[in-house]
């Protein structure tokens, strides 16, 4: 059973006769199918069926050599669509050890760290890949995530002034951090200085504050696997939306975290909180993106 189905509104399937009707439901009645025909002539499939709106579970597998209208079920995801486009960047992909699925790696420079993220769409990936066009250029890419543990904190209250002084400070790091990639010592010097400026006034305030009124947003790996994180960002949109079969409720929200923008989706029974705009949403989640392929 796959860790979080629950996050999109199947936390009681237990049994794997439940699961099993559940994903011959998906393949028989699916919202969008997608095929082609992998390195080795092998035709892939993956269907997907929508339990509410852009969320739901995918199915992935091949077809049968012999018998082309039979389909061999390999392994299943549940899923959100993001809405937007997060970032820009450039993003590469590798295919996972153990499955015929895909992990992205995307720098931004907000972020400070390379963002792993699971694939989504598979499918229009490994056509690129067949037909010999990789790597694609003027690709975006949108993000998204689900949750199963997680807590709506209040704000850190800031004027105008604040936070547009806040605005400069980032976009003058973001410029330094590109610089370093680059290779340029003396955003590299600059940088340093700065991360052990930060460093001794958290540690002289932080005997006297709380980390959270010290620290607006974050997002660093959590965990073993490397397309998990945990986060702290301001709730942009929120809204609640049910899951079809099971009648589950699931708080959606529009992520600001490090100045990327997506939405993430988590059962309201595992959110501590109620959820506003502009309030904080602090959580473990598993990031997933769509990269949009150029028409």
């Amino acid at each position: 059973m796959h860790k979080y189905l629950r996050a999109i509104g199947f936390s009681k399937f237990g049994s794997r006769k439940e699961l099993k009707t559940l994903l011959t439901d998906v393949v028989v009645n699916a919202t969008s199918r997608a095929y082609t025909t992998g390195e080795d002539d092998v035709l892939l499939g993956e269907f997907c069926k929508d339990f509410a709106e852009n969320m739901g579970i995918a199915v992935c597998g091949e077809f049968d050599e012999e018998n082309e209208d039979k389909f061999i079920y390999d392994y299943y995801y549940p899923y959100l669509r993001g809405r937007g486009i997060t970032t820009t960047e450039d993003v590469s992909v590798e295919r996972h050890a153990e499955k015929d699925s895909y992990a992205g790696v995307c720098d931004d420079v907000k972020v400070g760290v390379s963002l792993i993220f699971y694939l989504q769409n598979r499918i229009p990936y490994v056509k690129a890949q067949t037909q010999g066009r990789l790597p694609v250029r003027g690709t975006t890419l949108t993000l998204s995530a689900l949750s199963i543990k997680g807590s709506v904190m209040l704000p850190i209250q800031k004027d105008e002034h604040q936070k547009k002084k806040s605005q400069k400070e980032s976009y003058n790091r973001s410029n330094l951090i590109a610089a370093a990639r680059r290779g340029d010592e003396e955003a590299i010097e600059t940088l340093t200085l700065e991360d052990m400026d930060m460093y001794t006034l958290i540690s002289r305030k932080i005997q006297k504050e709380d980390v959270f009124s010290l620290v607006d947003t974050y997002c660093m790996p959590y965990g073993v696997e490397c397309d998990q994180y945990s986060i702290l960002g301001e709730i942009v949109e929120c809204r609640t939306i049910t899951n079809s079969l099971t009648g589950e409720e699931i708080c959606r929200m529009s992520v600001c975290c490090n100045e990327l923008t997506f939405d993430v989706c988590i059962n309201t029974q595992d959110l501590y909180g109620e959820p506003l705009t502009g309030r904080r949403f602090k959580g473990i989640i598993w990031l997933q993106g769509f990269i949009n392929f150029p028409e």
